[in-house]
């Protein structure tokens, strides 16, 4: 009796999944007293940002607020209180985001504080631990798809220039507004007059480094292409994985997962073969969706056998004659191992037209 009930909150969480990852969530960690709603302030839209903040603490909101085909569907921020000729410590803030979900955090003070490598060293924590979150830091060559790094000099809004560390935020609420069905490559900035003047090919070289840059075609500013910092790729990763967009919806295929596996598996089955073919069954389901969806390609799913032979060794089984089948069936006691592989889709960003006349 389970297996359609699972199927449907699989299929379902699947069906959402372009809806859900149009409007992301934006952190922010800005110094400066708390107004009166309180720390953390939640806003859903730019109406709410109090008027008692001042004008650069209302205007890093805003740039957050600033999406792209959509606006963020909230801005969380964390006030952290000045100290002074003291770097800030962002500790308290960085506990709180550890619990508080957001697909961006950005901190418009950040390098100015001596603080983006906490950062960075955070991020990576978090990602390790199941916490799938991305960081828009000014100007660090971290190397992970987790921190995306802002590089362009300058960029003009209003008559005002703004600094790298001061546009972070700008970006983070621009790749929350990026539904999943497309990606940053070329988002205009309309509210922007002027950028520092890249090359095309400095543009190109930019993106190879891992920097996210903005650039001025001759008639608007927009950005050039919507990588994060990842350059060495380590075993167990491709290209993919430098792109913002794709690391995004693999992040929210986790969430889904996991969120959906404890709460409709996890102590509720026992561990034995019919049932890990129900949630295997649900797996497929989730995934099938997805494909109809348009955001992923090709995909398998089942027990990982090598994984079952690994932990019944661990556990003083003698495994050198079982077979395959044997392997797949085994007994695993509470632990259930599967092993997935998708193609996920990827968006347009360059187009070759060679043109014979």
């Amino acid at each position: 009796m389970g297996l359609p009930q699972v199927n449907v909150k699989f299929a379902a969480a699947a069906r959402s999944f372009s809806r859900r990852s149009q409007r992301g969530i934006v952190g922010m960690i800005l110094k400066g007293e708390p107004p009166e709603a309180g720390n953390p302030l939640f806003l859903t839209a730019k109406e709410e940002i109090p008027a008692e903040l001042d004008k650069e603490t209302i205007q890093q909101i805003e740039f957050a607020f600033t999406g792209y085909t959509q606006d963020p569907r909230r801005v969380e921020v964390y006030f952290v209180p000045e100290k002074d000729e003291e770097a800030e410590d962002y500790s308290e803030a960085l506990e709180y985001f550890a619990y508080t979900k957001v697909n961006y955090l950005c901190a418009p003070t950040c390098k100015t504080d001596g603080m983006t490598e906490s950062i960075v060293a955070w991020v990576k924590e978090q990602r390790a631990l199941g916490r799938k979150i991305q960081a828009v830091l000014p100007e660090t060559e971290a190397d992970h798809e987790g921190v995306i790094n802002y590089t362009t000099p300058s960029v003009t809004v209003g008559g005002k220039d703004y600094g790298p560390e001061e546009f972070c935020s700008r970006i983070a609420g621009l790749l929350a507004g990026t539904p999943g069905t497309m990606s940053a490559a070329f988002a205009p900035i309309p509210e922007a007059s002027d950028c520092t003047h890249l090359k095309r090919a400095e543009v190109s070289e930019e993106i190879d480094k891992g920097h996210f840059v903005v650039f001025y075609d001759g008639e608007k500013v927009k950005a050039a292409s919507g990588v994060n910092s990842l350059v060495t790729l380590p075993k167990g990763k491709n290209r993919q994985f430098k792109k913002v967009r794709i690391v995004q919806a693999m992040d929210m295929i986790n969430d889904d997962l996991v969120g959906l596996l404890e709460e409709n598996y996890i102590g509720k089955y026992q561990n034995n073969y019919d049932n890990k073919c129900v949630i295997l069954c649900a797996v497929i389901e989730y995934f099938t969706e997805l494909q109809k969806e348009g955001a992923v390609g090709d995909f398998t799913v089942g027990i990982d056998i090598q994984a079952n032979k690994e932990y019944l060794d661990s556990q003083g089984v003698n495994t050198s004659e079982m077979t395959e089948e044997e392997l797949k069936k085994a007994d695993t006691d509470e632990k259930l191992f599967l092993r997935a592989s998708m193609d996920l889709v990827d968006a347009v960003e360059e187009i070759t037209l060679n043109i014979t006349v």
